[in-house]
Formats: C-alpha cells, sequence, structure tokens
C-alpha cells in the first residue's frame, strides 16, 4: 500500500514542508541565488512541484505548472517519504535508477540543501499526518 492515499494529500504534506523551508532562507541561500528551477515528479500518487530559485524568496508550484526546468526528477513518492525519514540512501536510489533526471545533473548539487532543510521537518510533519 503506498504511503500517500492521494495526490491531495501528498501536496497537503510537502506544503507544510516546503512552508517551513521557505520560512528559513538562510538555510537555502545558494538555491535562491542559483537561477535554477527545478521540477519533481512523483508516482503513486501522480503528482509535481516546481521549485523556483531564481529569485529570492524560494517560489514553490504544486501540480502541473507550465515553462521549463533546468533539471526534471521523477520518482515516487514513497521513495521521497523513506529518503526524507532517512530510510533510504538518497545516493542508492539514485545509483540504482529509482531516481530519474533528466536536464543538468550538476545542477543537482543546488538541490541537496533544500532536501537538507526538508529532511528536517519532514518527520514532524509525516508524523501529524500518520504517515510515519
Amino acid at each position: 500500500m503506498a504511503v500517500f492515499e492521494s495526490s491531495e494529500q501528498f501536496y497537503r504534506v510537502m506544503n507544510e514542508v516546503f512552508t517551513y523551508v521557505i520560512q528559513h532562507p538562510e538555510h537555502i541561500d545558494s538555491f535562491t541565488r542559483s537561477n535554477l528551477v527545478i521540477r519533481m515528479r512523483t508516482t503513486d500518487p501522480e503528482a509535481e512541484i516546481l521549485l523556483d530559485g531564481r529569485q529570492p524568496p524560494l517560489q514553490v508550484f504544486y501540480g502541473p505548472t507550465p515553462g521549463r526546468a533546468n533539471l526534471e526528477i521523477t520518482l515516487t513518492a514513497d521513495l521521497l517519504h523513506e529518503m526524507w525519514l532517512g530510510r533510504e540512501s538518497t545516493h542508492q536510489a539514485f545509483y540504482s535508477g529509482r531516481i530519474r533526471t533528466s536536464g543538468n545533473l550538476l545542477k543537482a548539487l543546488q538541490l541537496s540543501e533544500i532536501f537538507v532543510e526538508a529532511e528536517r521537518i519532514y518527520p514532524t510533519v509525516a508524523q501529524r499526518y500518520g504517515l510515519g
């Protein structure tokens, strides 16, 4: 059984996570100065999040959003859940092909600080939603 019951639930959880991240801009400063747009797509449930780091503050869009991204990442929502709970290695997931990317992969390094911040708050948010 999938962790998230629906894309709506996934978006609610991710909105709480990224609201926290946005409220701590000092932790994501290099991304918001990176001039990057990252599109993260999940399966099970189907969802899409666009992270716009072209200028502070970080802008986050939920659902299909028009426009080009410098980097697109596709993974299952369950895998994202496991990575942000610290149960799954991002490197192993990437190298095993469970995370697919298109675009300039070197740009993904800029995304790491956002993921670190998300990992910091995600367990608390997941627990609130009974997703532990």
